[in-house]
């Protein structure tokens, strides 16, 4: 099996992700712009042929050091490139320097050109040429913290470019982002339902012809008549061919079955001339109709009888127009989606917010998309009918909740670039951020487990802190009131979309009131696992959000080990230890519905069996008992547990009883992680004499976190 990456623009990787997994490849999983998989040169070859969202699939040839241009080019010299290049052929070379001493592209790309043209000069006196737009073999170089990786660009060009395009509009839309905009929007589905299709700014006919060529099953790369691999050495052409007769096959069956169910309008007749032009020459004109006509004659066309997409990229005000001359354009695509698509979907994408809002809808999904460099916001509506979401009477904007949907908005502008370069679907966006109003928010991004087919959607859960005793009960209330209204506003969310555990006062001071019932779980991913997560039915959600960086710790320290994991809870600990090369992991925990939970988690991870046992009992009369032997312990407890199955728990007055006989089952060598929530806890003195304590709580604080440094504490014990 061969290793490969996908490159894609940023946001479409989970979608890269999940389509190369469809397409057949192995040990697949997202990176920053772009997805690791293996798989066979055939299986390569078919993600340049038919993926509709990869820009570039590399193949890594070879990975070194690479501090200095001597190191560079030494490095690329160990390469046999009589294996991947005649010496009457030609190359070209990309590069990309991060966080490295040699910045300058261009002279990186002419010191890797020279390595290799001067390996075959040394050897027989011929060297190959330079061929900038089709050679024989394009070379990819990724220096980061001065580490090279060298790469065959199978691709040659990128993949957006289908071949079709002979025109184009001001503002064009890549056809690998145009594609990602029909999969979020749910095209496939609409057009197996018998939808149709609008684009009433349609421009070129990108989006149209794309979802034309989606419907009909026609390999992305169909039309491309130059691919990275065509002039390389090792190339399996027959392989090759069978997969382009597989795909000739594919799309004239489903050309054949077509319907006219593609609409695009402009009020550019240019642009329009163009949109014909690349429908033509993508091989679909037969089934679209283009119109020129401004949006404010926007009609529903007469022959679309069921309920379709309508999705456009208008103007964003970055490039064509100013943006407060375009609010009134948006104003129009929300009234006309109203007035004559009831039914039907409205899918929009812009780079501004307040554009976002001009449409006068509320979005029941939004996504984060990049137009190039310029982060975007993707928005779907559904509009009127039976799929329209209910109209509720929502309490009005006050000061109170205006200033919290502002806060929210600026940390998520602060935070966003962080939040998507490391990957994190699960994070807190508020903590009393501002005091008045006392609650702490989260963030969820994932599937909905009952129904895997839609896309991810995102999720907010919201618990109160308990009020000041002199803050009367109904201020409180209408505070918490605010600041849920505040958050409706700040992320265009749909109430349902928003778990709030209130308090109550009850007999022995503040408790949560009763939890729902709705059994509604979510598999949200975190360090490339993936985890069930409810939002309504527990206090808790599944996953502790502040444990994140102590997860990675754990599965950083976890290869070859015994580990056990005690208060497991719903089992994330051992999850994340699997993933780490844990020999055999133990989980216990005294509750049956959370050790349920756990072998779930584990099982959608890959992981069951005798290696990874779970057992409910309670910790501390377990511990008396057990006679395992482990090289990592995490114990977690509660911090007041008054369970009818077994003796009240109080994490300050137990942990030294605890933490002994964690030490009794401990092998030689190994380690204690131990963490608890309680604020006020002391670590006793008695635990610094039997162990090197380190305090790693700092370390172990998530940036999203650190408003509150207290959050937890987190101590690596090893026996004296």
């Amino acid at each position: 099996m061969q290793k490969f990456f996908a490159t894609c623009p940023k946001g479409l990787e989970y979608l890269l992700r999940d389509e190369l997994v469809a397409l057949g490849a192995s040990d697949v999983h997202e990176a920053l712009s772009g997805v690791h998989f293996s798989g066979t040169l055939v299986d390569a070859y078919r993600a340049c042929l038919w993926s509709r969202l990869a820009s570039r699939v590399l193949m890594p040839l070879k990975e070194f050091d690479a501090a200095d241009e001597n190191a560079l080019y030494d490095g690329v010299q160990t390469i046999d490139w009589s294996q991947h290049l005649a010496e009457h052929g030609t190359l070209a070379v990309d590069a990309v320097s991060n966080a490295s001493q040699m910045r300058h592209t261009r002279y990186l790309s002419q010191k890797v050109k020279d390595a290799v043209v001067d390996q075959f000069r040394d050897r027989n006196g011929e060297r190959p040429g330079v061929d900038l737009d089709q050679p024989s073999i394009r070379l990819n170089l990724l220096l980061r913290k001065d580490r090279a990786l060298v790469s065959l660009d199978l691709s040659g060009t990128p993949l957006h470019r289908r071949g079709y395009r002979v025109g184009q509009g001001e503002a064009p839309l890549k056809e690998n982002l145009a594609c990602a905009m029909l999969i979020r929007a749910g095209w496939p589905e609409i057009f197996k339902a018998g939808g149709a299709i609008v684009d009433p700014m349609c421009g070129a006919g990108t989006l149209v012809i794309e979802a034309a060529l989606m419907a009909a099953d026609v390999a992305p790369g169909h039309q491309r008549e130059y691919f990275g691999f065509l002039g390389w050495l090792g190339h399996d052409a027959e392989a090759w061919q069978t997969l382009v007769s597989e795909a000739n096959s594919r799309a004239e069956t489903g050309l054949r079955a077509l319907p006219a169910a593609f609409f695009g309008d402009d009020q550019d007749p240019h642009v329009l001339n163009q949109a014909k032009r690349n429908a033509q020459q993508a091989g679909v004109i037969g089934f679209t109709r283009f119109e020129r006509r401004s949006i404010e004659h926007l009609q529903r066309p007469t022959d679309a009888a069921q309920p379709g997409l309508l999705i456009c990229n208008p103007p964003y005000g970055e490039r064509i127009g100013q943006q407060h001359a375009l609010a009134p354009t948006y104003r129009a695509i929300g009234d006309k989606a109203r007035s004559e698509f009831d039914g039907w979907r409205l899918a929009v994408i812009t780079s501004d917010e307040d554009l976002g809002r001009a449409i006068g809808l509320r979005s029941h999904k939004r996504y984060a998309l990049y137009n190039g460099a310029l982060e975007c916001r993707f928005l779907l509506f559904e509009i009127g009918g039976d799929a329209a979401p209910k109209v509720v009477e929502e309490r009005p904007m006050t000061a109170g909740s205006e200033a919290v949907a502002n806060r929210l908005r600026k940390t998520l502008k602060h935070l966003r670039k962080r939040i998507d370069r490391e990957g994190i679907h699960a994070w807190r966006v508020y903590d009393a951020d501002i005091p008045e109003y006392s609650a702490a928010i989260d963030i969820y991004v994932g599937r909905e487990e009952s129904r895997p087919h839609l896309a991810q959607s995102t999720w907010l859960h919201v618990q109160e802190y308990a009020a000041p005793k002199d803050i009367p009960e109904h201020v409180a209330s209408a505070r918490l009131a605010d600041l849920v209204r505040g958050a409706i506003d700040a992320f265009e969310l749909p109430r349902d979309h928003i778990a709030v555990k209130t308090r109550y006062k009850a007999r022995g001071g503040g408790k949560y009131g009763r939890m729902d019932q709705r059994s509604n779980f979510l598999i949200v991913e975190e360090g490339g696992l993936k985890f069930r997560i409810n939002l309504f039915d527990y206090l808790d959600t599944g996953l502790f959000l502040d444990h994140r960086p102590v997860r990675e710790r754990l599965r950083e320290a976890a290869r070859g080990t015994r580990f056990l994991n005690l208060f497991c809870y719903t089992a994330t600990a051992s999850v994340y230890a699997a993933s780490g090369g844990a020999r055999t992991t133990t989980s216990v925990d005294l509750s049956g519905t959370y050790l349920d939970w756990a072998e779930k988690n584990l099982a959608i991870n890959g992981f069951g069996g005798d290696a990874h046992q779970l057992v409910q009992a309670d910790c501390l009369q377990w511990l008396a008992h057990d006679r395992g032997e482990y090289d990592l312990i995490f114990v977690d407890p509660p911090t007041f547990s008054n369970s009818k199955r077994a003796q009240d728990f109080d994490v300050q007055k137990e942990h030294v009883r605890l933490l002994r006989r964690c030490a009794d089952r401990l092998a030689f060598g190994g380690t204690i992680v131990f963490s608890n929530n309680f604020r006020r806890f002391k670590l006793d003195a008695e635990i610094e004499e039997l162990f090197e304590v380190r305090d790693i709580s700092a370390q172990t604080i998530p940036f999203d976190f650190t408003r509150n440094s207290r959050i937890h504490q987190c101590y690596e014990l090893q026996p004296r």
